[in-house]
């Protein structure tokens, strides 16, 4: 089967970076589905797993955690799906990915794709719906159904991946959309996708939510980096709480969520595949929740730009406009060349 795989891990700019290879063609076991894989979305997960370092990979690595595919053939003991249906998902990140023809992955953290969209446009969604899903609802404990109607959330760093995918999630609960932006277009944009208040997080946000007339705010998720903590700190209310999805080295204090009695939360997509957990499918049933909301004209795709086919220079591009750390929306690769 055709891959784009790694052998080193090099930067971007180097034309070695993504090599376009030949791998066996995997089979189904267990509960896994072999997806005949028709686009992919690059997230800055894939980025970071490719910085550069000394490590070589024989056989090469396959990278990609975001997937829109047809199920190839399944294993014994699947259950939620059969040969022949269309679906999506993030996969795990311990198991080879998704930039490659074909791809093994558990039933349990799969979707059925939405009706309603083309691969392309189902590609960008998965593992950043996964992402904003479980902030909200999951860490948070914000009600996906509208019982905490009318409270507030800080998105800081509303214009990318996760971001553009938050918003219409916390619109469709309800809650008062307070995003962060720095930069015209991707203003524009999370303003297109339903924020209710948009601030700009490369000026001092404090000042800016408190003239839009929030003392504090509910809920806080840090979309972007964690040098905005003692910000959402001073801006959570008492017992609120703040999620994050961005490892860090920097200073947390904590004086103030203690004086607040809030909550501190880190977001993890991959948690539920990496360690097995015992709510698996959870994921499953959260992405196909999704695609009904979708299908239903609820939330729509964050596709921004599409690349064909799915080959190792188009992949270095795309590798390449995530790490600028503009790009609004997902950027996607889409089917093989014959």
């Amino acid at each position: 089967m055709k891959a784009v795989a790694l052998t080193y891990y090099l930067p971007v700019d180097n034309p070695k970076a993504f090599l376009d290879v030949d791998l066996p063609k995997p089979a189904a076991l267990g509960r896994d589905l072999l997806v005949s894989v028709k686009a992919v979305s690059v997230n800055p997960v894939d980025t970071k797993v490719r910085r550069p370092k000394s490590k070589v990979e024989d056989p090469p690595r396959v990278l990609g955690w975001d997937a829109s595919g047809i199920v190839e053939a399944v294993g014994p003991e699947v259950t939620l799906f059969k040969a022949g249906d269309e679906v999506y998902y993030a996969g795990d990140i311990t198991r080879s990915g998704s930039d490659a023809e074909f791809q093994l992955v558990d039933e349990r953290i799969v979707g059925f794709k939405p009706k309603s969209l083309g691969f392309a446009e189902a590609a960008a969604l998965p593992l950043t719906t996964l992402t904003a899903y479980e902030a909200f609802f999951d860490r948070l404990g914000i009600d996906r159904d509208g019982g905490d109607k009318e409270q507030s959330v800080l998105i800081i760093g509303a214009g990318g991946g996760v971001g553009s995918i938050a918003i219409q999630l916390a619109k469709t609960a309800g809650l008062v959309v307070i995003a962060t932006a720095s930069r015209p277009e991707t203003t524009s944009w999370i303003k297109e996708l339903g924020a209710d208040h948009v601030v700009n997080h490369r000026e001092p946000m404090v000042e800016q939510v408190r003239a839009l007339g929030f003392q504090h705010v509910d809920h806080i998720a840090i979309f972007n980096d964690m040098r905005h903590w003692e910000t959402a700190v001073e801006l959570i209310r008492p017992q609120g709480g703040i999620v994050s999805i961005d490892e860090t080295d920097l200073p947390m204090p904590m004086e103030g969520m203690k004086m607040k009695s809030a909550s501190f939360h880190w977001e993890f997509m991959f948690a539920r595949a990496m360690h097995q957990t015992p709510d698996m499918i959870e994921q499953h049933k959260l992405l196909t929740w999704v695609a009904e909301e979708i299908d239903a004209g609820r939330i729509r795709t964050t596709v921004n730009k599409v690349f064909t086919p799915i080959n190792a220079a188009n992949m270095r591009e795309a590798h390449r406009l995530v790490e600028t750390g503009t790009a609004k929306g997902k950027i996607v690769l889409e089917g093989w060349t014959s």
